[in-house]
């Protein structure tokens, strides 16, 4: 079902389309931690290690594709609001066009420089060929991966968010049921993990597109509608560039200390591989809202609608800052079993090193709960490079406290872990003064 955001009480609007995003990335986000808990539990330390690098590299690649599609989502979720039917046509080809190219590109690139990943990431010796095993195959879903974000990301600007869940819901049960199979079934190891994932990527990528095209009328364009107007396209790379960027370089700053944590050895590497999997998706539903919360901006901004974007801003940041208290308070809390839910009891540096990340990344999830939604509202209003200016303060921070501080002896590998909510709170205060002074033109272009 659609939903049209331009039109009811406005967080009434932005929690029903949010909900079924949040969903979705929990089926996910349990799909990521029954991999971890399955490859951790009879697989052994260093797969753990091997695949939360894997990870943390893949996540990396497909930020790249998810901020393409969604720069092209927020232009359709603009033109939506707009009621402009024939320049979203126009804007959906150029953009599936200039995505699906760059896409082939970056998949062609994952295996030309595969080899040189492991000097990239500083990955040891005894965890590099299971991590090579694993990548070999994974990076085959690359394009399954653009599939799903762009036919996801159509579907959501124009306010239908239940189609993509049920989707993913299908790709995470048959994630789950075929990892089973494969590692401890065949006994295929990390390689057949991998090849869980692809083959379930696969089946969402393909099915929701095959929906999208017969559902979608827009898509539905004569044969003269279907070229590309370069006029389209640059406005498209404008936006959907931007907001890659933006997602690349957050992921590519958590790359990058993913070097620094592997410098400290395969303990480290295995704690920060299970509780990086917790954080995430201790805060993922703040992600998913944030990005509901652009989509309510973005068409309200192309029916210009001033009021009740702001209407709509207050009500969210009241309900983010309320869910992260909560959140944080449990995570603090929790810290403990949750690791050993990925790691066994006798692993005492492991667990150890994991409940201390938990609890200082958990204190301070205020911070990048606020962050996600400057992230949406930048890019809803039509100014994706703000987006791009608090990544690069968030993860600028990140990068070099972590490299500072972790390399300060009586500070090591902590340093890391404070490293991140640092970067940001500095980003938040730098987007919120920024709005506060802009804010008129912001709304009133």
């Amino acid at each position: 079902m659609n939903i049209d955001m331009t039109q009811g009480p406005a967080m009434r609007s932005m929690l029903r389309f949010a909900v079924p995003m949040v969903l979705g990335n929990l089926l996910q986000q349990c799909y990521n931690v029954a991999d971890t808990l399955i490859v951790g539990k009879f697989l052994g330390a260093n797969a753990l290690a091997a695949v939360g690098s894997s990870f943390t590299l893949m996540t990396f690649l497909t930020s790249i594709l998810l901020g393409l599609c969604m720069g092209s989502g927020t232009l359709f979720s603009i033109r939506f609001g707009e009621r402009n039917e024939k320049k979203l046509k126009e804007e959906i080809c150029a953009s599936f066009v200039l995505i699906v190219s760059l896409t082939i590109v970056l998949n062609i690139l994952a295996f030309v420089f595969l080899d040189k990943i492991q000097l990239f990431l500083q990955v040891p010796e005894e965890v590099w060929q299971d991590m090579r095993r694993y990548l070999s195959v994974v990076f085959c879903g690359i394009f399954a991966t653009f599939l799903y974000n762009y036919f996801a990301s159509l579907l959501r600007a124009i306010g239908n968010s239940t189609l993509p869940l049920i989707f993913l819901a299908i790709s995470a049960i048959l994630n789950i049921a075929l990892d089973l199979w494969f590692v401890l079934g065949m006994k295929w190891g990390v390689a057949g993990a991998a090849l869980a994932t692809v083959t379930a990527q696969y089946l969402s990528g393909i099915g929701i597109a095959i929906y999208a095209w017969i559902s979608v009328p827009w898509l539905k364009m004569k044969k003269e509608e279907w070229r590309v107007r370069w006029n389209y396209m640059r406005e498209i790379a404008g936006f959907s560039i931007l907001t890659c960027v933006q997602q690349s370089v957050m992921n590519l700053g958590i790359l990058m200390v993913q070097g620094v944590v592997n410098s400290f050895g395969a303990a480290v590497m295995a704690a920060f591989a299970a509780a990086v999997k917790i954080d995430a998706f201790a805060y993922m539903p703040v992600q998913d809202f944030g990005n509901a919360f652009s989509t309510f901006i973005a068409q309200n901004y192309g029916a210009k609608k001033e009021e009740r974007i702001r209407a709509g801003l207050r009500g969210a940041v009241l309900s983010v800052l309320l869910f992260c208290v909560v959140v944080s308070a449990a995570v603090w809390l929790l810290a403990r079993p949750l690791m050993l839910l990925f790691v066994e009891a006798g692993e005492t540096a492991i667990v150890a090193e994991g409940v201390r990340y938990l609890r200082i990344e958990g204190a301070f999830y205020f911070g990048i709960g606020c962050l996600f939604l400057l992230y949406g509202l930048y890019r809803a209003l039509g100014k994706p490079g703000m987006s791009v200016v608090l990544t690069m303060v968030s993860l600028g921070t990140r990068v070099v406290l972590a490299y500072v501080l972790s390399g300060i002896h009586a500070i090591g590998v902590v340093g890391i872990w404070w490293s991140v909510p640092i970067g940001w709170i500095l980003a938040d205060m730098a987007g919120i003064f920024y709005y506060m002074k802009k804010r008129k033109q912001l709304l009133c272009p």
